[in-house]
């Protein structure tokens, strides 16, 4: 199982990246996923995950109406489109599965419920 995790980088406040999280050695179908961040000094949260059909997405208040997490199947790929940055979204971000089959259940919205994570990719937003 390896989770992939690309698409960081450096933009500007009101900009907007997509980071990607390429899953292989196993099948997304049938998996919670989902997207942590840690920023420097503070500890990790959770900012969005996705259940295995997509109908209840979770997603922190603080991004609220500017992320938006989705899933490709045909890709085994999970996205979170990040849309009107400020620089308080600047971290590390991090994919996660919960690897237990988990059909029509809400995603796990602490990282206890995820068992296998991806390397990171930082975003920076500058101001």
């Amino acid at each position: 199982v390896q989770l992939q995790a690309s698409g960081g980088g450096l933009v500007q406040a009101g900009e907007s990246l997509r980071v990607s999280c390429a899953a292989s050695g196993f099948n997304l179908g049938g998996h919670n996923m989902g997207w942590l961040r840690q920023a420097p000094g503070k500890e990790r949260e959770m900012v969005s995950c996705i259940d295995d059909l997509g109908e209840s997405p979770y997603y922190v208040d603080s991004v609220k109406g500017r992320f938006t997490i989705s899933r490709d199947y045909a890709e085994n790929t999970v996205y979170l489109q990040m849309n009107s940055l400020k620089p308080e979204d600047t971290a590390v971000y991090y994919c996660a599965a919960d690897l237990t089959i988990s059909v029509n259940s809400l995603c796990p919205k602490d990282e206890l419920g995820y068992d296998s994570w991806g390397q990171g990719t930082q975003v920076t937003v500058s101001s």
